[in-house]
């Protein structure tokens, strides 16, 4: 294993937005298998610290690689394009008023404390973001639409942060 391998590498997979995760997870595992801490707890310094630190690369590479959102970032920084999430928060009026719509009927519905809507409202947003997945998936693996993909990346980012709240809705009528 090589510390300058990128995650993909690390995981001897290919450079792609299509991950097979099944294989990820079980290349992951062999991988802990072999540095995890634990084994080497009777093991000099040096050995210790090098196994925390493969350990907790790997751990970082296969966090970043199963996330979608985080693979697609990861891609178009090794492929020299900035999202620009920090920088560029310019988004087109029709995507931020539905980003307000949907806001609005979040809030209406954990005010109403209606579950039921709730529930309905993440599953619309799940089926929408699976489809923006599917098309950055072209963009990046088939096109190599690399600006139109961060774009695609910085749109996510917002409906991410939606799902998260819907989510957070749900939690809170629970409790």
């Amino acid at each position: 294993m090589n510390f300058n391998d990128d995650h993909f590498a690390l995981f001897e997979l290919r450079r792609t937005f299509r991950l097979d995760i099944p294989l990820l997870d079980r290349r992951y595992r062999e991988i802990q298998a072999q540095v995890h801490p634990d084994k080497f707890a009777q093991a000099g310094d040096a050995e210790r610290r090098l196994s925390l630190q493969w350990a907790t690369r790997a751990n970082e590479a296969y966090q970043t690689l199963k996330n979608p959102l985080s693979r697609a970032q990861y891609l178009l920084r090794i492929a020299g394009q900035d999202v620009g999430a920090e920088n560029n928060t310019a988004m087109p009026e029709d995507f931020l008023l539905e980003q307000m719509e949907w806001r609005e009927a979040v809030a209406e519905a954990r005010l109403g404390r209606e579950q039921g809507e709730l529930e309905h409202l993440h599953l619309r947003l799940k089926q929408q973001m699976t489809g923006r997945y599917e098309q950055l998936a072209v963009l990046l693996d088939d096109r190599h639409d690399y600006p139109s993909a961060a774009d695609l990346v910085r749109r996510l980012m917002f409906l991410e942060k939606l799902l998260f709240e819907i989510d957070d809705a749900m939690a809170a009528l629970e409790a």
